[in-house]
């Protein structure tokens, strides 16, 4: 939450209990899990649980810029994306942190999402960036997308969705974001913060 830091649910969210003891900072904007670790990303830094939430520790080693925004595992690889400075990964499970922004020409990383070896990166106010190494270098993959302002992405297969801010509903790239078009067939409210997937 925005304010009440982490909450755990064991019974499907039929009850919530917090979670937040060495979590000093309880503004979060992300969390993700990489194998049996918890990252929780906070206005404050990044934070690890390595006990489902019971306790957290401070991992910001080599992170310029606390305010993370976004978080991503993909394999032994962790992605932070900060409000300003880009993206940082880690490759120890959070002990260190470089970082991973070449390319990009805006700074603040909204979300992310993994299909296969590649990375997308949502880009406020700069659309959609695609990495194929890993966070090494980074492209634009934003044709198509006339609202660049990009809050939240999803991955069904090969299909990759871009949920937008500034009135532009939900977007479809079926070639790695070479192409896309709007999919807002009963959409009655564009402004996208967040998207899930169940099955198909």
């Amino acid at each position: 939450t925005f304010g009440g830091g982490v909450f755990l649910s064991t019974n499907s969210g039929m009850s919530w209990t917090a979670v937040n003891v060495g979590l000093t900072n309880s503004s979060l904007r992300s969390l993700t899990v990489s194998g049996t670790n918890l990252f929780a990303g906070t206005q404050g830094g990044l934070y690890l649980s390595t006990n489902n939430g019971t306790n957290w520790t401070a991992v910001n080693t080599g992170i310029t810029n606390t305010f993370i925004w976004s978080l991503a595992a993909s394999g032994t690889r962790l992605f932070a994306g900060t409000a300003g400075a880009g993206v940082f990964l880690s490759t120890n499970n959070g002990t260190s942190w470089s970082v991973a922004s070449n390319g990009f020409t805006n700074s603040t990383i909204s979300c992310f999402a993994v299909m296969g070896t590649n990375l997308f990166a949502g880009v406020y106010g700069g659309g959609v960036s695609l990495s194929t190494d890993n966070g090494t270098s980074w492209t634009t993959a934003s044709t198509g997308l006339t609202d660049t302002d990009v809050r939240t992405l999803a991955v069904i297969g090969t299909n990759l969705f871009a949920g937008t801010y500034s009135n532009g509903g939900v977007f479809l790239s079926t070639n790695n974001g070479a192409g896309g078009s709007a999919v807002n067939t009963g959409l009655t409210a564009k402004q996208t913060l967040a998207l899930a997937v169940s099955g198909t």
